[in-house]
């Protein structure tokens, strides 16, 4: 006989951790599967963004700051130091005790609220049932008064450039190199390919970029993405545009890449390659047939704007259903849907989704860009501000980069906010938080910001708009 649940979440990483975490708050019985080992061979809660996404990533990011700092930005403060070395063991090391730490928060918290985890695959059947493949082969079945799928993404792969993790890897195998390689190439100058590739050119890697798009960051503001590709550029990244891949061959020498760059074949040898082309919905075996549950074109769950699949009571959150493939965007659809589950309003905006990306200098925006705005047709006015004269940042020596307010011409409502520079991943919430409360730039303008402070620059943008900042000529 099946065990019976009030909520039956599939997938423990940052959607289906919350649902289940909320689920239990609010008095329900409530069942947690996932099928992630962690290097250690046990079970690690926490999916992607605690075990080799976002969580390691940063810790990396961290490590190769302060490496970097201590070579080119201690000497303008009078701190010396001589023969630098970074130990690569040390610092992967480090990132794993801290991915342990939180994945082992997870395995605390679910104990804490009396969530039943279940470490194995979980396939859906006709009437809630979910069958669950454990680990040493055996099978249980669970039945739910609500199931939530939460199975997240996996990384794409390139039909020419399979996956070894050795010399050709995900952004898994690039979480975990023994040393800091010679020749780093990259496929794909996305997230995970700038943060990534900004860890291992920090370190010493000469490091080589190849996007097939012919703008870079096509989907932030073009002002940002233009600065932002000055400053990689500055730092040694070798970033080329309309590279398209098309061989990657694995010879002893290394990893041979054939690309065109428009014009003619280019050939390129690297040590290591990292492809990072983007992400698709981990949903391969997940629904057996009669679910009744739909998938689309590109494997995702298809969902209604509450996460409702139209089958009753099955829901689905996180990156296998539409909207960015951000770990906050799963956790708030999480949230959401234990409480809607609950017979609670629940709701999540994703007009206000902030976007970041964690290289130096940092990247961040919520809402709408110019592009977008003229495209649509949409009256608009700006105003931005350098933080090259924001006292603050220049005294941290991290003088790059601006921020953009976007305000619509008529009724002043903010409809975007674009940043780059440093710390503006903290920064954008000053935006997110004006527009959920539909905010005006003259709102922000009439705001204290304490002095000096990095958020100056905000309040200077906001006054901008209406040609009023003190700071520059307008």
């Amino acid at each position: 006989m099946s065990e019976q649940f009030d909520v039956i979440v599939i997938g423990a990483g940052p959607a289906g951790y919350h649902a289940a975490i909320r689920a239990a708050q609010l008095g329900l019985k409530t069942a947690c599967i996932d099928a992630a080992l962690g290097k250690d061979g046990k079970p690690a809660l926490g999916g992607t963004c605690l075990r080799v996404g976002c969580v390691p990533s940063k810790a990396l990011l961290d490590s190769s700051r302060q490496f970097h700092n201590l070579q080119h930005l201690f000497g303008e403060h009078g701190i010396t130091a001589k023969d630098a070395k970074i130990d690569v063991a040390t610092m992967v090391g480090r990132k794993d005790k801290i991915v342990k730490q939180f994945t082992g928060g997870i395995a605390m918290l679910f104990k804490a609220n009396k969530i039943t985890p279940y470490y194995g695959f979980g396939t859906l059947h006709p009437g809630k049932v979910v069958k669950v493949k454990q680990h040493d082969g055996s099978e249980v079945e669970l039945q739910g008064k609500h199931v939530v799928i939460a199975a997240g993404s996996d990384s794409i792969e390139l039909p020419f450039a399979k996956f070894d993790q050795k010399n050709i890897v995900d952004n898994v195998g690039a979480l975990d190199f023994t040393e800091v390689p010679k020749r780093l190439g990259v496929i794909g100058a996305g997230v995970i390919g700038l943060e990534l590739g900004s860890v291992w050119k920090r370190l010493g890697a000469e490091v080589t970029i190849l996007e097939a798009l012919p703008d870079f960051l096509a989907a932030a503001d073009a002002e940002v993405a233009k600065t932002a590709l000055k400053e990689f550029k500055k730092q040694g990244l070798d970033i080329r545009l309309g590279a398209k891949v098309s061989k990657a061959e694995v010879k002893k020498d290394g990893v041979h890449l054939t690309y065109n760059d428009g014009k003619a074949d280019v050939e390129l040898v690297v040590d290591k390659l990292l492809v990072s082309v983007g992400r698709r919905a981990a949903t391969k075996g997940l629904l057996a047939e009669g679910t009744g549950v739909k998938l689309d074109a590109r494997g995702m769950v298809e969902v209604d704007e509450h996460c409702f699949t139209g089958v009753e009571g099955v829901w689905a959150v996180g990156d296998c259903v539409r909207g960015p493939m951000l770990a906050h965007k799963g956790f708030e659809e999480g949230i959401a849907v234990a409480e809607l589950i609950a017979g609670l309003p629940g709701h999540v905006n994703l007009d206000t989704v902030p976007w970041v990306i964690y290289t130096e200098p940092e990247i961040a925006w919520v809402g709408k860009t110019e592009q977008q705005l003229k495209a649509e047709g949409t009256p608009y006015k700006t105003g931005s501000f350098p933080f090259a004269a924001i006292a603050r940042a220049v005294a941290m020596g991290e003088p790059a980069g601006f921020v953009k307010v976007i305000a619509h011409e008529e009724t002043d409502r903010i409809l975007g906010m674009h940043l780059v520079g440093v710390g503006v991943s903290e920064l954008v919430h000053e935006g997110v938080l004006a527009m959920e409360f539909h905010g005006s730039a003259e709102d922000l303008a009439r705001i204290c910001h304490a002095h000096p402070t990095l958020s100056e620059a905000i309040h200077d943008a906001a006054m901008a708009v209406d040609k009023r900042a003190i700071h520059k000529a307008n």
